[in-house]
């Protein structure tokens, strides 16, 4: 199972039942600034009714894949903010679900860069600036961690974007970060996980259940036990492709 069709609301549209008991914050689109040519799917930059720059990602405009729903993500980049915050892990920027002109999707908070940061050396060096970063995307089991992926801000902070290749519910890991390979996590990553898991316990289960589906939610809360249990990075597998392509 792949899980179902985003909906932002949590109303089901065949039936106007509420599919969860959540009512999630959520930005409308009032203007499209510009698109970003270089995306694989339609993403836009474009502001809302409060006035903030955000990344658009309309679902009609996500290409089809072999592996994910194309409908669904959009809800894997809200829910991938949502696990980042449960977990203290401040490293998505805010991420929601939005109504545009395009349609729903989700918006995330456009980050002004730092043209100049390379994120290549820190990666190869496998820099403990990153560790909140290479924990999210073993908890989320990131299909597509690209260099590229990382960016930084004015103040030097670094960010990880473009999460709608996540959250499946068997294992999918492609990173460029497997210089972190057998390395132990950090005292602070353990704490962040626990802190997850007890968000998953009282409501956030129910949230990815609601967003995608339970054999996903199922797999995420596996995913952060096993963790827990044992705190190292895996090492690259051998039974499918472990870097994503294009590598940036």
């Amino acid at each position: 199972m792949l899980g179902q069709p985003f909906n932002p609301t949590g109303v089901s549209s065949s039936t106007g039942r509420p599919t969860g008991h959540f009512s999630a914050p959520s930005w409308d689109i009032t203007e499209i600034i510009g698109r970003f040519q270089n995306a694989s799917n339609a993403t836009f930059l474009a502001k809302t009714d409060l006035g903030q720059r955000v990344v658009y990602k309309p679902e009609r405009g996500q290409r089809q894949l072999y592996d994910f729903d194309c409908q669904t993500l959009p809800a894997r980049e809200i829910l991938t903010f949502e696990v980042a915050r449960a977990a203290g892990l401040d490293c998505v920027p805010e991420t929601l679900p939005v109504e545009g002109p395009f349609g729903p999707g989700s918006g995330q908070l456009f980050i002004e860069e730092d043209e100049e940061f390379d994120p290549a050396p820190l990666i190869n060096e496998a820099d403990p600036r990153l560790w909140r970063i290479v924990t999210l995307d073993l908890i989320i089991n990131n299909a597509d961690r690209k260099a590229g992926h990382l960016i930084a801000d004015q103040t030097g902070k670094i960010w990880c974007i473009d999460h709608g290749l996540t959250l499946h519910a068997r294992p999918k890991l492609r990173t460029v970060m497997w210089s972190f390979s057998g390395k132990a996590l950090p005292a602070p990553m353990v704490e962040s996980l626990r802190s997850l898991q007890e968000g998953l316990r009282s409501h956030l289960y129910d949230r990815a259940a609601q967003l995608l589906s339970r054999e996903e939610a199922d797999a995420l809360t596996e995913r952060v036990e096993m963790l827990i249990e044992r705190p190292v990075h895996p090492l690259p597998p051998h039974d499918r492709p472990p870097l994503p392509w294009p590598l940036w």
